[in-house]
Order: C-alpha cells, then structure tokens, then sequence
C-alpha cells in the first residue's frame, strides 16, 4: 500500500503516467466515507493500494515493477515531463538495468528489466 495526499490525483498518474489499470475504487464504511483504490500494472496478479495516511505524512514507500525494456520505459517517460525520476543505474556487479521514479506524494517505484 502506498499512502497517498488525494486518491484522484494519485490515480490520474498511476494510470496516465505510468499506464496501470485500475483493479478496485469502492467506496465503505458507514456512510460511504471511506474509499479503497487499487491499481496494477497490466497483466499483473499483483496490486497497489493507494490509501490516505492514517495519521502520517503521505509517501515514503517503495515498489518494484518489472519491463521487457527498462531504456524504453525510461525513454518514454522522460518524454512525458513532469516525472521525478533517476538516470538509468545497475549492471554493476551483475545488477539489472534499472532506474528509480517518484510519484507526486515521494513513494518510490523501482523499474527494474525483467
């Protein structure tokens, strides 16, 4: 689970920017007050919760995700603009080629070549 500022501007980049599908966006509790958001990349079985901090700070969280083409997934975001994000690292020691992004609340994604 990721924390997050506002659930809608957390799904506007997770789905436009990065491309991730929207799993869940049910509202619960009593009278509706609350809301669970999930969103994944495609194709995955797994899935990311975006949550309001319960007391804390938003952010501060990371994940992983795999790409067949880490340099073109690099590429096309920093065509996009906007996007916080590291130069490509790895292939020291045996490492994959990799680079790290921030979404706009400082939770980290690491895309990693699959």
């Amino acid at each position: 689970m990721f924390t997050v500022a506002d659930q809608d501007a957390a799904l506007e980049f997770y789905s436009r920017v990065l491309g991730f599908e929207l799993r869940d966006d049910t509202r619960f509790g009593p009278e509706g007050e609350y809301r669970w958001v999930e969103v994944a990349p495609p194709g995955s079985t797994a899935r990311l919760a975006l949550n309001p901090p319960m007391g804390d700070s938003p952010g501060g969280s990371s994940i992983g995700v795999e790409t067949p083409d880490v340099e073109a997934e690099h590429a096309r975001l920093a065509a996009i603009g906007g996007v916080d994000m590291d130069a490509m690292s790895g292939t020291e020691d045996g490492a994959p080629p990799m680079f790290v992004l921030r979404d706009p609340d400082g939770n980290m994604v690491w895309v990693v070549q699959a």
